[in-house]
């Protein structure tokens, strides 16, 4: 009888010795599994949902102005570029579009500019229906009174690109332009695509 007893006991730990070790291997097992799904798998932002082409980069298309001389005068016209910026943050948006015009026209670009050399922009703010653009100093060297309205225009119509309608203060390190140049170009400002075709001759 103690030694049936005897051999349950035995079989007894054997089989919880042997439940043990499946139950600490399928851990292992389980736990390396998902460990490697996480590395393979991708996250719910890098899964493409089908039907739509994987986007690369942040690139979207805005419009920057350059002059074109018509052999009379001169006329504004636009030139659509890719900038790296969501244009649901109109403030980076609009920083990177005037990066771009500042860097001036390229090959088979369709116009020149005025705004000199050098020029940088400092900030964008755009504030519901508002626009404010401060640029560097070099904003207001050299040219005459064509190359100086021909620059106001470029810029209220790049940073009017959003929003055909928007109202355009234009600052110089920090200060708002009332007067540009030597020859004493008066802006009454803020500024906008319909005030600067009533009020400005190219």
């Amino acid at each position: 009888m103690s030694q049936q007893q005897g051999s349950k006991r035995v079989s007894s730990g054997v089989i919880a010795a042997i439940s043990a070790a499946v139950v600490l291997v399928g851990g292992g097992v389980g736990w390396l599994t998902w460990n490697s799904n996480q590395d393979t798998n991708p996250t719910p932002s890098e899964r493409l949902v089908p039907g739509n082409p994987p986007q690369v980069g942040n690139e979207q298309t805005t419009q920057i102005y350059w002059l074109q001389d018509t052999g009379t005068n001169f006329k504004l016209v636009p030139q659509s570029v890719q900038v790296q910026a969501n244009r649901n943050q109109p403030n980076q948006f609009l920083t990177a579009a005037f990066q771009r015009l500042l860097e001036g026209p390229t090959q088979g670009s369709s116009g020149s500019s005025t705004i000199p050399q050098g020029t940088k922009v400092l900030g964008v703010d755009v504030q519901g229906d508002t626009v404010r653009v401060n640029l560097s100093g070099e904003f207001t060297s050299g040219g005459g009174s064509t190359s100086m309205q021909g620059r106001i225009g470029q810029i209220v119509y790049t940073a009017t690109s959003l929003n055909p309608n928007a109202k355009v203060y234009i600052e110089v390190d920090g200060k708002q332009l009332d007067v540009l140049g030597g020859e004493g170009l008066e802006l009454e400002q803020p500024l906008t695509r319909q005030n600067f075709k009533e009020n400005f001759q190219l």
